[in-house]
C-alpha cells in the first residue's frame, strides 16, 4: 500500500496543476481560434500581393514615361535656346543688311 500512497499523493499534487493547465492554454487557444476568422483577410492579402506586381509594373512604366517627358522637355528647351540664338543672329544680320542698304543708298 505504500506505493499506492505515493501514487495517490502524486495524483493529488498533479490535480491542481492540471486544473491550471487550461488557464495557460486559454489565451493561445483563443488567439488560434481568432486567427481562423482572419483567413478571409489572408485571402485579401494574397490578392493584394498578386496585385503588387501589377502596381510595381505600373510604377516602373510611369517612371520611364516621366524620364522620357523630362528628356523631351530638355530637348525642347535646347531647341528653344538654339532657335532664340538663331533669331538673334538673324536680327543682327538684318540690321547689318539694312545698315548696308542705307549706307549704299546715301552713296548712290
Amino acid at each position: 500500500m505504500g506505493d499506492l500512497g505515493k501514487e495517490s499523493a502524486s495524483i493529488a499534487n498533479a490535480a491542481p496543476l492540471l486544473r491550471k493547465a487550461p488557464h495557460h492554454v486559454s489565451k493561445p487557444l483563443h488567439a488560434f481560434k481568432s486567427q481562423t476568422h482572419d483567413l478571409s483577410a489572408l485571402g485579401a492579402l494574397g490578392a493584394l500581393m498578386s496585385a503588387t506586381d501589377d502596381v510595381r509594373d505600373g510604377m516602373e512604366t510611369l517612371s520611364k514615361l516621366a524620364e522620357q517627358l523630362v528628356d523631351e522637355w530638355h530637348n525642347e528647351a535646347t531647341l528653344m535656346t538654339d532657335l532664340s540664338d538663331a533669331f538673334d543672329a538673324l536680327d543682327l544680320l538684318l540690321e547689318a543688311a539694312q545698315g548696308k542698304g542705307k549706307g549704299s543708298g546715301r552713296k548712290g
